[in-house]
């Protein structure tokens, strides 16, 4: 990305125009039926944004009657005219690429060369990945000395999908390319607080789908999310948020006996033994902490150090620290941002606020950070904190802000108690020159994915998921497809008449 300061000012003013956003309903945008709006705002500013509506219980059923009045016709598509859609989609996305990112940035906080770099070029390989995949998704044929049993892979339908406000593009990206690639429809809910690149993107690509494919209901979490998850024609929902959240999801789900993929919250440990390269452990620590603000669920916010290498790693980080600019998350020279709301900003300073008190050390940071000319801007100081135990609240807890914990180790077995002693189980890091090392370790870690030598390298078709209280279900692979689809199986008879024995039961087939 070539932008200059003056250039990416220009283009924030231009997006910064307050717009009202209605619901995408069976392909066009309509008025909510409460008649009431929610404000979005512009959190290095704390300028009004944009307003979208709030929904309620009749706006999704108008939603989920249009998404169910679709699926026939769109499930059964052909590979090709999916795949076709795919592609005009990721062409949408990529003809306005730093549009898109600046919006993120504006709205969330973030910077816009992470928005640009991650977030947008991120969504775009998403859609371009399930593209391919379309052609792939078949059913299977066995055949035996009697029969021919054919599994057929259908499109499980109207599927309700409830996403997050920490990259919200990119999370609409992440569950609606393999929805459209398996056939299904969907009523989308994006967050109340960040969507107007998600729905500026939805005004993009109207005339891409067929109407009542993709439709977006906004509104508060508590208002639209019960009558859309418990509605009779609902047959999935994919939600991405809190674990807290996923509970009432589940109970949710539970009315009709839907399934449920669920990518919730994270305490990933990273781990640096004493061999490792201590410059790009460093470097990744940094990263983890100031990446999106921290609002990362896969954060490395738990830092297990050797303590060989203790005191040379502690400084190597302070001195990256010390570079770190946070600042103005449109200019592209900055790389720490605001957090994404006021409460959000609240809840990470009680975080921090609970640290001291029970005791952890600050080594870096500890509160709001004042950015000159965004002096009202929700910033907060990357900080970590050392003489951290495991017990304390900070290291049990997901901050989901700009705050990771410093732990010492020795004994291997220890450590990895340590490591494992936590509800989540999302991502990890390990760094070692050992190979041997670095194949047990990662196998003793109780998480969806552990990335060696390299925090966030992040790889096509990486299936993306956790394990205990993370949640269950994979995304951004091929099998997440099998997540947006049922299996019918049909045996098809080659012998003329019956078993030949009124009274004799089925043959075995095991035996």
């Amino acid at each position: 990305m070539q932008l200059d300061l003056g250039t990416s000012k220009a283009l924030a003013a231009k997006l910064s125009a307050v717009k009202t956003y209605g619901h995408f309903i069976n392909g066009k945008w309509v008025d909510g039926h409460s008649g009431q709006t929610i404000e979005l705002t512009n959190p290095a500013t704390r300028q009004t944004l944009a307003h979208i509506q709030s929904g309620d219980a009749v706006d999704v059923d108008r939603a989920v009657n249009a998404a169910y009045d679709a699926f026939p016709k769109w499930s059964r598509s052909s590979p090709a005219q999916r795949q076709t859609v795919l592609r005009a989609i990721a062409d949408r996305l990529r003809a306005r690429q730093l549009e898109y990112a600046m919006m993120d940035t504006l709205n969330n906080g973030k910077t816009i060369t992470e928005a640009y770099t991650h977030d947008i070029t991120g969504a775009i390989g998403l859609f371009e990945y399930y593209a391919g995949a379309a052609f792939h998704l078949h059913g299977e044929v066995a055949d035996f000395a009697d029969s021919t049993m054919i599994t057929h892979r259908e499109p499980i339908g109207v599927v309700a999908q409830i996403i997050p406000w920490n990259v919200p593009l990119m999370m609409a990206a992440l569950k609606l390319a393999p929805a459209l690639t398996a056939g299904c429809t969907v009523v989308l809910k994006p967050a109340e607080t960040v969507c107007v690149s998600v729905l500026e993107f939805i005004k993009d690509i109207a005339d891409v789908l067929p109407p009542g494919v993709i439709n977006v209901v906004t509104g508060y979490g508590h208002i639209v999310g019960e009558p859309l998850v418990t509605h009779p024609k609902v047959r999935k929902v994919a939600f991405t948020g809190s674990r807290g959240t996923a509970q009432k999801i589940m109970n949710y789900a539970a009315v009709n006996i839907i399934p449920q993929t669920l990518e919730l919250g994270g305490k990933s440990a990273n781990i640096v033994c004493e061999d490792a390269d201590l410059d790009a452990a460093a470097e990744s620590v940094v990263i983890t902490t100031i990446f999106n603000k921290g609002e990362v669920c896969l954060a490395g916010s738990r830092v297990f150090v050797h303590k060989k290498v203790r005191e040379e790693f502690v400084d190597k980080l302070t001195r990256l620290f010390a570079k770190v600019k946070q600042g103005d998350p449109t200019d592209p020279a900055t790389r720490l941002g605001a957090q994404s709301s006021k409460a959000q900003y609240d809840r990470v300073l009680s975080y921090i606020e609970q640290g001291k008190k029970e005791g952890a050390s600050v080594l870096v940071g500890g509160g709001p950070a004042s950015i000159r000319g965004l002096e009202n801007g929700l910033f907060i100081q990357p900080t970590i904190f050392t003489d951290v135990r495991n017990d304390m609240v900070i290291a049990q807890e997901e901050i989901f802000g700009p705050v990771t914990d410093l732990f010492t180790w020795e004994d291997e077995a220890d450590m990895l108690s340590m490591v494992n002693d936590n509800i989540y189980g999302l991502g990890g890091g390990l760094w070692t020159r050992n190979l041997n090392r670095a194949h047990r370790i990662s196998r003793a870690m109780e998480t969806g994915m552990v990335w060696v030598n390299r925090y966030y390298n992040f790889k096509p078709g990486q299936p993306i998921g956790g394990v205990k209280q993370s949640g269950f279900g994979r995304e951004s692979t091929f099998e997440t497809l099998m997540h947006y689809t049922n299996t019918k199986s049909v045996v098809i008879n080659l012998e003329e008449g019956g078993y030949g024995d009124f009274h004799a039961p089925p043959p075995n087939a095991f035996v």
